[in-house]
């Protein structure tokens, strides 16, 4: 059996939070060359993405959020 310290399962969360917003980032990264309308709706969900990956990094981090 595993067991995680409050403080071990916080530094989990945050660190798979940051991989949430390094996927965002990326996406809208790799959208932004060929800057068109069809791509204008990937380019904003990878935006939403990588803000709400940075809200649950701060609600994990200063919320006690878990």
């Amino acid at each position: 059996m595993l067991a995680l310290s409050r403080a071990t399962g916080v530094t989990l969360a945050e660190a798979g939070f940051l991989l949430v917003v390094i996927a965002g980032v990326w996406l809208v990264a790799s959208q932004l060359p060929p800057l068109r309308y069809r791509v204008m709706r990937t380019i904003v969900a990878g935006a939403a993405l990588a803000a709400g990956g940075v809200l649950l990094i701060v609600a994990t981090h200063w919320g006690h959020f878990g």
